[in-house]
């Protein structure tokens, strides 16, 4: 006895089956590859995640260029030029004629040629301005009034504006570490800077520039277009987000122990700020 052969209506039943079933796993072996073929370079996964099978670096995908190397025309140039007022001249004059061999004195010069050396000037120490606060006695009833310091002035000694904003242009802008800000400090100027000292300039600073950063933050939350964007860091051990929201001209940063709570922050009462 031979089996019964299904009917048409069947076969075409079980080979539509079998074509989606075919289809769906295509679907996810494409998938499955895409997955495979992630890295650090086409998506965003960290560089650590590449392992051994770290990509080749991206070569220069600019197209050549019909220009010669170097500056075009038309580009200002930031070359190196003589100044008509040097801050010092070094006169040399010759010892003897180099005819005859006859001795030269400063007086025969009839004329001279000029090079420039630009340099860093010579390390001065510390320029200390003290501030004295009088006690004036008054003629009339004899009492005594004391004038009041500046209000940057609020120590017997510290370090004044300039080398407080040093510290934070090297520390914040070109990101030096705080040990080696304090030798460059103490190499260079002979600035003794331990790191507490440092760090307490860049909190200061901080608590300064609280209203700036408020009104770049309303701003920002007032635009009708701005990008937003996290990524995450350790304080202390713990992991935090930085937080980032941005127009074509304004940039607000913040700092937060929730991922994703930018946008809540953004759409709270009208997308205003709100801490």
């Amino acid at each position: 006895m031979f089996p019964e052969t299904p009917n048409e209506s069947a076969k075409d039943e079980l080979i539509a089956a079998l074509r989606a079933e075919i289809a769906a796993l295509k679907a996810q072996l494409s998938e499955l590859e895409r997955r495979l073929g992630l890295n650090s370079s086409n998506s965003g996964k960290p560089p650590s995640s590449d392992g051994l099978k770290k990509p080749a670096r991206v070569k220069n995908l600019r197209e050549r260029s019909d220009k010669k190397p170097g500056g075009q025309k038309g580009h200002e140039g930031k070359t190196l030029r003589q100044v008509a007022d040097p801050d010092d001249v070094v006169d040399h004059y010759p010892v003897a004629c180099s005819m005859c061999g006859a001795g030269l004195e400063p007086e025969t010069s009839v004329g001279h040629n000029a090079r420039q050396v630009f340099d860093l000037p010579e390390p001065h120490p510390l320029v200390v301005t003290e501030h004295r606060a009088h006690d004036c006695q008054c003629v009339a009833c004899g009492m005594k009034t004391r004038a009041s310091f500046p209000d940057s002035v609020n120590a017997p000694v510290q370090y004044g504006p300039r080398i407080g904003a040093f510290v934070l242009y090297l520390l914040h802008y070109q990101l030096l570490l705080e040990k080696r800000l304090a030798e460059l400090m103490a190499d260079l100027f002979g600035v003794k800077l331990v790191t507490a000292t440092i760090a307490r300039i860049s909190q200061d600073c901080a608590r300064r520039f609280q209203e700036f950063a408020a009104v770049v933050r309303d701003h920002v939350a007032a635009a009708p277009v701005k990008h937003m964007d996290e990524t995450g860091f350790r304080i202390g051990g713990k992991t935090n987000w930085l937080h980032i929201a941005s127009t074509t001209l304004l940039t607000f940063y913040r700092v937060c122990a929730k991922r994703g709570s930018l946008l809540a922050y953004f759409a709270f009462a009208s997308g205003l700020f709100r801490p």
